[in-house]
Order: structure tokens, then sequence, then C-alpha cells
């Protein structure tokens, strides 16, 4: 019998045969896109310290990733959901974006500002750990280019096939390097920054708050993550708007988004 041509497991053979050898990205890619038809993909590592480093990334659309290197790995990638795992050690698996955004992801100024940008209307990543102080982010994403999101069929797809593709990425990846670099205080480093840049002393709690608005929670999601009241938040709120001279969303973003830059 003649093999089926472009099967899905055809694809993940030449996956499989490509590990730990130059191709496996893309062969990685075809399976996947084989399996789950996304319109874009990137595999990105991230670390305690420092942006995250692009391992492998493909677009038909160009929009997708305009503005990865000047926005997201300048710093924006602190508000990312997904970075969030990363920082929570979550279990290896699947997870899709609007599983683990805020409740007001789809408000924040770093959606408005950055993320609608993209075009991106979904993503599926699979979270996997080559080494202990890396996590990968192998993440699937539909754009402009479908304009449809990903199924509930798919995202259970996506899920069986989550241990052969962390495990896959773990072997293939378990070599990388991590970065001598002392893990960032991102609060510190955002309220040593406000002073050194604009004259302007935040409390920690201020800054807390301010990074957790650009990530998109709403007051009581603040509140749940930090131990506080409600009405505890929005004095921290409209301490930090008129410490910083601000009136909107827009503005924070604009004010702070800058001062995350690393490296």
């Amino acid at each position: 019998m003649q093999p089926q041509p472009n099967a899905a497991e055809g694809k993940l053979a030449e996956v499989i045969r490509r590990q730990g050898r130059p191709g496996f990205e893309t062969a990685l890619h075809d399976w996947l896109r084989r399996c789950l038809g996304p319109d874009n993909l990137i595999v990105l590592a991230y670390r305690d310290a420092g942006p995250p480093q692009v391992l492998y990334r493909h677009s038909d659309s160009p929009q997708v990733f305009a503005e990865l290197e000047a926005t997201y790995l300048a710093g924006a990638y602190l508000l990312d959901p997904y970075h969030d795992l990363h920082v929570t050690r979550v279990p290896t698996g699947a997870y899709r974006l609007r599983d683990v955004a805020p409740d007001a992801f789809h408000r924040s100024r770093y959606f408005l500002d950055y993320y609608q940008q993209t075009t991106l209307i979904d993503e599926i990543t699979f979270v996997c750990y080559p080494r202990p102080e890396v996590s990968l982010n192998i993440c699937l994403g539909r754009d402009s280019t479908s304009a449809r999101p990903f199924t509930p069929a798919e995202m259970e797809a996506a899920q069986r096939l989550s241990p052969i593709v962390t495990a896959l990425a773990e072997g293939h990846w378990a070599g990388i390097a991590n970065l001598p670099h002392p893990a960032d205080d991102v609060t510190g480093a955002l309220v040593a920054a406000m002073a050194d840049r604009h004259g302007i002393k935040l409390s920690p709690r201020q800054a807390e708050v301010a990074l957790m608005i650009l990530r998109g929670h709403s007051t009581p999601s603040i509140g749940l993550r930090l131990g506080l009241s409600p009405q505890t938040v929005k004095v921290f709120r409209k301490q930090l708007y008129a410490k910083c001279n601000l009136s909107s969303q827009a503005e924070l973003f604009a004010l702070m988004v800058p001062l995350l830059r690393v490296g």
C-alpha cells in the first residue's frame, strides 16, 4: 500500500529524524501546521532575566511580527500573559491565550497598543522546560490571514499532542544555555527608572499596581493577586495617576513601557 502524501505521521517522522539536527524547527512547523493549521508559529526561550530568545519564527503575514524586536523584545514581553507562565513555572502542557490572560486583557493598553496591531486573534502555546531555568513557548497563532480562532476540537487535539511536542522540543533544545544574569526585579527596576528618568518616586506597591494594570488586570483581579481589597487597589491607582500626572491608561502605557526596556 502506498503511503498517503503529506500525512501527519510522515511529518512527525521527519521531526523525529531532525531532532538535534538542522531543519528541526522547519519540520516541527510543518507537522504542527498539518495537525492544527496555525497561520504563524514562533518559538521563544524565556529566562529569569533579559528578553526572550527567538529560536524560530514563521508567518505569511509580515504584520504579525512587525513590532517584535522594537516593542515586544524591548520590554513589552514583561506584560504578556505567556511570560507570566514562565514566571509562575506552570506545568508542561498546552495553554490557550484566552484561558490564561487577565480578565481585562482586551481592554489593556498592551492589547490595544501592541497586541492588536499584530492582527493575532487566537494563540495556543506549548510550554516545556529543556532546563530548569529555561522555559520554551512553542506558540501557534491565528491571525487576519485566516481570521478564525482555534476550535474546541483543535484545542483538544493540541492537548493530546502536547506530550509529543514538548518531549521533542526538550530533547532538541536540551543544550540551550542559560544566560548568567541575576533574576530581574521588574518592580524595583521600574521604581528606579521612574525616579531616574522622570523624577517620580513610586512606592513598590504603586509600581506593582501599575504593572498589573498594563498587563490587563481589573481592579478586583489586582486585589486578588496582591491580597488587597478593591478599595485599597483604587487608592493605589489614584495615587499612581496623581504622582505621574496621568488621566488614562494610554498615558500610563506610553510613560512606562519604554522604561521596561532591558539590555
